[in-house]
């Protein structure tokens, strides 16, 4: 590689120096151009919400600063188009090379195919890097080359192919590459609004967004916390775990850094006969292990965040109650852990993980909601919202996953809440109207005698409300749902002329059986000078057990079905055969480009019915939720409270 060769550096989920291998390349050989590109167009419905941009912006700062200091400057750009945008930073400096780390997105999947075959056919070198993961998703099979649909197979053949720790230290100085195009500043993004700004003031009180900080984070967790995490991590507010997703999310903090820092302390606590310390460790590692999964999962299943990953679901008669939605959303629910941590989440864009599990679980097994519309919420509403772990985290809770909880499983809110919160502060912290009700009844006030109710000020359906509905009602109508949807899929196989079931899917209507999809090793065809680029998903018909069609063809025709895929705003997709497509535009409606934090869009593609009598009838297919500035009165008094429990 000549060393006065020109380099873009497209920084996306990558806002760091350190251990950053594209930047590390770039800055190896020659001149570098750092660019950072937004286009909320492309977003499209998984445009980030208030507080996700917001870290993002300070994040960019960050790493402007930081660029600066080692003698380039990043260039923000903000385009309708992320392809023209790039081919004018190469027009302006003259570059023969872009680099980038990888994403796994299914959006960004589709943009990142399509803007390296189009640089490509211009002579442009494309080399894209491993930045995010253990183990790309890719490099992991089981012995057959199938993919792993279970987490345990695939965490423990991942941790078998770890290698020698590698690490790309942060360049001591940039060469900035000569030429300019036109750029704006981080203000101008427009991340963030005039009437965002007072909301957003909070954040900053509890969290540092940026790369060195993350890694002052990194070193207090691993030395002061790590030790006590399998004690303490179940234990909903307070600091009670790492808090690096955010960081992670925008790759503030490598994986491999976390990965091994606290694979040495575990080491260390081994030798030394430390069994807590070794069991936090392997705890926090498995932690580590599903955000991998996540990304494996989502890359190999590309329709991932529209379907389920199994079949299970395909005929269950979701319950499309926007009143119920709303009652959830706005912590409304009559039962207090639930509501508390859904007035933790407006009010902060943070919840724990276990409070996460809780609320995802009431909303599935007791509104039986369609887990899409709270998949979206989190989206837009976390601060460390990230697509991949979304759509595992509420596939595992609806029981679409092979190995997460049964559809059948219904947790009851009271128990969990004497189990994680059993002194009722988190809930007197964010339900300031129950503050004065005992930890005895705090969980069920509607159990309480009316005495208690008094002296604690609570009006059950006055200013608290009565449980939206009752346990024993709701496990009834998820028994019912549930023997309706196997009602309905033994019809639907009965009427299958060729007696086939579908158990996986894979980006196809109708896969044959159970068997794990085989997943092509092979490299589809597209510019790149790097062994270790980007690859995108197979694409299969058919069943499983049949033989492959021949490679060549097969990469052939899936090229074509990628290069046909362009991003849209809008629009439907009918055919199974268009999945993949579909990654990139969803199959609802765009999400309206709006800033606001009050409104938000819900994926379209659900059956459901809204009647949960009767199970009958379609659902509007877009659901557009109208502003919630009434949540900001009912929940005023909670947003003064700590931002990082």
């Amino acid at each position: 590689m000549e060393s006065n060769s020109k380099t873009i550096v497209w920084f996306r989920r990558d806002l760091r120096i350190e251990d950053n291998p594209a930047l590390a390349a770039a800055a190896r050989n020659g001149s570098v151009f750092p660019v950072f590109i937004w286009s909320p167009k492309e977003e499209g419905q998984f445009y980030p919400g208030r507080v996700s941009r917001w870290w993002l912006k300070q994040s960019l700062i960050h790493l402007e600063q930081s660029l600066k200091s080692l003698g380039a400057e990043l260039v923000l750009i903000k385009a309708q188009s992320t392809l023209s945008a790039l081919l004018d930073c190469i027009e302006a400096v003259g570059a023969t090379k872009v680099v980038y780390n990888h994403l796994y997105d299914p959006v960004s999947l589709v943009r990142d195919h399509n803007i390296k075959q189009k640089l490509g056919e211009l002579g442009i070198s494309v080399q894209s890097y491993n930045g995010d993961l253990l183990n790309e998703p890719w490099e992991v099979y089981d012995d057959d080359g199938k993919v792993f649909t279970t987490f345990d197979a695939y965490w423990e053949k991942s941790l078998r192919l770890q290698k020698e720790p590698v690490s790309h230290l942060p360049p001591w100085k940039l060469i900035p590459a000569a030429g300019s195009v036109k750029m704006c500043s981080v203000e101008e993004l427009g991340l963030e609004n005039e009437s965002e700004k007072s909301s957003n003031a909070l954040l900053g009180k509890g969290w540092a967004p940026g790369w060195s900080n993350a890694d002052k984070a990194l070193t207090e967790f691993v030395e002061n916390q790590l030790l006590a995490y399998s004690k303490d991590r179940l234990r909903v507010g307070g600091n009670s775990t790492s808090l690096l997703s955010p960081y992670l999310h925008f790759g503030e903090v490598s994986v491999r850094k976390v990965f091994n820092s606290v694979r040495l302390k575990q080491i260390l606590w081994t030798k030394e006969g430390n069994s807590v310390g070794d069991e936090s460790a392997s705890l926090y590692l498995r932690a580590i292990g599903l955000r991998e999964y996540s990304r494996y999962i989502c890359f190999n299943f590309p329709f991932t965040h529209e379907r389920s990953l199994l079949n299970n679901l395909k005929f269950f008669p979701w319950n499309a109650d926007q009143a119920r939605f709303k009652a959830w959303r706005q912590g409304r629910t009559g039962y207090p852990l639930v509501d508390a941590g859904m007035r933790e989440l407006w009010a902060t864009g943070w919840i724990h993980n276990k409070i996460r599990v809780i609320v995802a679980s009431f909303f599935v097994k007791f509104l039986l909601l369609p887990w899409q519309w709270g998949m979206k919420y989190f989206w837009d509403t976390l601060l460390d919202a990230d697509l991949e772990s979304d759509i595992i985290g509420w596939q595992y809770i609806s029981g679409s996953l092979p190995d997460g909880h049964e559809l059948e499983r219904l947790d009851n809110p009271e128990v969990q809440g004497f189990n994680y919160d059993p002194e009722g502060e988190y809930v007197r912290h964010w339900l300031p109207e129950l503050a004065r009700m005992p930890a005895e009844w705090i969980h069920h006030p509607w159990d309480a005698p009316l005495t208690v109710l008094k002296a604690a000020g609570v009006e059950l359906g006055m200013n608290y409300p009565n449980p939206i509905i009752d346990v024993d009602v709701a496990r009834d109508r998820l028994m019912q749902a549930i023997f309706i949807m196997r009602e309905k899929e033994a019809a639907a196989n009965a009427a299958d002329a060729n007696g086939t079931n579908e158990v996986v899917f894979d980006n196809s209507e109708n896969v044959g059986d159970s068997v794990n999809p085989k997943v092509v090793k092979g490299k589809v065809p597209c510019p790149s000078s790097s062994s270790y680029d980007q690859r995108v998903p197979s694409m299969q018909k058919g069943s499983t057990n049949k033989k492959r069609p021949n490679p060549v063809e097969e990469e052939k025709k899936f090229k074509d079905n990628w290069l046909s895929c362009k991003i849209k705003t809008e629009g439907k997709i009918s055919k199974a055969d268009d999945d993949l497509c579909s990654t990139a535009e969803s199959s609802s409606m765009k999400k309206q480009m709006t800033t606001s934090r009050n409104s938000f869009s819900v994926p379209q593609a659900i059956s459901m019915s809204y009647d949960i009598k009767s199970f009958d009838g379609e659902a509007s297919s877009h659901v557009k939720l109208q502003n919630e500035e009434e949540i900001d009165m009912e929940i005023n008094s909670c947003k003064n409270g700590a931002i990082a429990e």
